[in-house]
């Protein structure tokens, strides 16, 4: 197990679907699988906006202490004096609400992706966590994985040179055949309300990658705003079907291709056999790494003039837990990083700044402006409501 000595992180899940589910796997995973014995982290409270019973169930699913507290509220849950940072497992449509509720309650968040769905709710959050003094981040898992600091040390280290073009694609063939994809209109991933789309459900990953090679390793001075361009294909609902953005960095003459869509697949068989999901090209070479781009488990670094031999394959398998059932999906990296922060008094990621999740926003809303994809008010405003129907579970 992890050391005695190890900083200890007790969590609070708010929300009981599926990916709080998986993050919470993860949380009580043995520290030591993955090689971390200077952090540890226990559940020890969950809320449903719904009832209390929910979330009795959610904590018996993943196994949870029988000391962990089950509540029927969000309010309840950010009021847990235990509690040192919450976990936001809403829809992307509820995370403004949900995680300013949170905030307010002078807790630290820890958010899943996508941040918000309007820029200016992302700028609010970070404004909120800033002048409550609490630590707050975006939860992109994929930016902690130990493949992803690899492939920004290789960037770095001139291993491919100047790197010029990201072209990164993540996309689920779900076309029916009949005009629709196979999703039923009520869906999170096409309904409005909760803020359905490709883009914001998918593509944030896409251009995760794009930011991570082309941003996130400039120096400050020439971390700039990039141009965008973007086409918007529109689904029957309103929401975003099939999605492509061009990110220019003029300082850095560099550009990002961001690909995402319901209709057609990144990886057709399964196997990768489409190539590499993100390539990162070079003045002198070029890293591939294949799909999905939400967890990648293999890279390639391929030299310019390369006669084959060049080609540098580097396998990075999600290490398992044996007495957990073989649970761990790759969620516990971004958790060991908010512990490490809370340990050192940090209050944002340097590996996901607040600046560059802003940054990330705001192009996902320029493309979904020039796409003319508007979300309703109740999920778009800026102005926090403790009592919104986001927070309260009543309409």
């Amino acid at each position: 197990m992890a050391s005695s000595t190890a900083y200890t992180v007790r969590w609070g899940i708010m929300a009981t679907g599926w990916i709080a589910e998986v993050f919470t796997k993860d949380l009580l995973t043995n520290p030591a699988v993955r090689g971390v014995q200077d952090v540890r982290h226990e559940v020890v409270a969950a809320a449903s906006s719904s009832s209390k019973d929910r979330a009795a169930d959610f904590l018996g699913k993943v196994k949870a202490p029988s000391s962990a507290k089950a509540y029927g509220s969000y309010h309840e849950l950010v009021a847990d004096p235990d509690v040192d940072i919450v976990y936001v497992a809403t829809p992307h449509s509820h995370h403004f609400q949900n995680a300013m509720l949170a905030l307010e309650a002078g807790k630290n968040v820890l958010c899943e992706k996508a941040l918000t769905v309007t820029a200016s709710q992302a700028r609010k959050l970070v404004e909120t966590a800033r002048s409550k003094g609490v630590f707050f981040m975006e939860a992109v898992w994929t930016r902690y994985f130990p493949l992803s600091i690899q492939v920004r040390n290789l960037i770095s280290s001139g291993a491919i040179g100047t790197v010029y073009r990201t072209i990164a694609d993540l996309s689920l063939g779900r076309d029916s055949g009949d005009g629709k994809v196979d999703f039923a209109d009520s869906h999170r991933m096409v309904n409005p309300d909760l803020a359905g789309g490709a883009l914001l459900d998918l593509g944030i990953y896409a251009l995760t990658w794009v930011f991570q090679t082309l941003y996130h390793v400039q120096p400050e001075e020439q971390k700039e705003k990039p141009k965008v361009v973007a086409a918007v294909n529109k689904y029957h609902t309103g929401a975003d079907e099939t999605t492509s953005i061009i990110v220019q960095f003029p300082q850095h003459k560099s550009h990002g291709i961001a690909l995402t869509s319901l209709r057609v697949a990144s990886d057709p068989d399964g196997k990768n056999s489409g190539g590499a999901a993100i390539r990162i090209q070079g003045s002198t070479g070029e890293i591939q790494v294949m799909g999905p781009a939400y967890c990648p488990l293999q890279y390639r670094v391929i030299k310019k003039g390369g006669d084959g031999g060049e080609v540098q394959v580097v396998d990075c398998p999600i290490p398992k837990d044996a007495e957990r059932d073989g649970w761990g999906q790759g969620m516990f990296w971004e958790a060991d990083e908010c512990a490490r922060c809370l340990r050192d008094g940090r209050k944002e990621s340097a590996t996901l700044p607040w600046s560059e999740s802003i940054a990330i926003m705001e192009v996902m809303e320029e493309a979904l402006r020039q796409g003319d994809v508007v979300y309703p008010d109740v999920i778009s405003t800026d102005v926090y409501d403790p009592q919104s129907p986001l927070n309260t579970g009543k309409r």
